[in-house]
């Protein structure tokens, strides 16, 4: 009967110590882009995708994983096939960046900065300006 006793207390603690472990990526907030700021995609987009310590191109150019984000060929990779012009939330390109559900086998996720501008820019109607 003491086995049986310290084995569910045993399995008991460990349940209860196991079962309570949360894990869940906490994302901030993301700001909303003021109302007259017009987003650039060669201004404010391109430059999110080859800067230095998040080159986003080390993966997505054309031979690793699409859609091809090297200058000068971004904007006709990602544009129809991953934005919904005016609907950043459902556009799968702003659901799979870095910090939202992407793979980030490279360690690092954007900022809530740039992620609002990629928001923003698809929202504004994924001009390629």
């Amino acid at each position: 009967m003491k086995k049986l006793f310290r084995l569910a207390l045993v399995s008991s603690l460990s349940l209860l110590c196991f079962s309570c472990y949360y894990d869940e990526l906490y994302i901030e907030e993301i700001p909303e882009i003021p109302e007259g700021q017009i987003v650039s995609f060669n201004d404010d987009i391109q430059p999110i995708f080859i800067q230095e310590g998040k080159d986003c191109t080390a993966c997505h150019d054309a031979s690793v994983a699409n859609p091809d984000l090297r200058e000068g060929r971004s904007y006709n990779s990602i544009f129809p096939d991953y934005v919904i012009p005016g609907d950043g939330e459902n556009s799968e390109f702003y659901q799979k960046l870095p910090g939202i559900d992407h793979p980030i086998s490279v360690g690092f996720v954007l900022s809530v900065d740039e992620i609002a501008l990629i928001k923003g820019w698809i929202d504004q109607g994924a001009e390629n300006n």
